[in-house]
């Protein structure tokens, strides 16, 4: 999907309010959360390369925590929006 913020989907597609914004920069993946409720969630976090995203999961994963950072954040449906785009 499309808006005049960009390209997204919906993290959990039963909680509409939550959108997860996908672009291209500098040849990586990037990704942005929105939420309608809270605009502080865009304003302040910054777009987050999936590279950063993977290291948090791997520092969860090693502190024995059993949250997984990348649930959020789906590498192929963003490839393919950014295809489609």
């Amino acid at each position: 999907m499309k808006d005049q913020l960009g390209l997204y989907y919906y993290p959990n597609p039963q909680h509409t309010e939550a959108r997860m914004y996908v672009r291209r920069f500098g040849g990586r993946i990037e990704f942005r959360m929105w939420h309608q409720g809270d605009q502080s969630v865009w304003d302040k976090h910054n777009w987050l390369p999936y590279e950063v995203i993977e290291q948090a999961a791997a520092m969860f994963k090693a502190s024995g925590k059993e949250s997984d950072p990348t649930a959020l954040y789906d590498v192929a449906v963003a490839e393919r929006l950014l295809a489609d785009g």
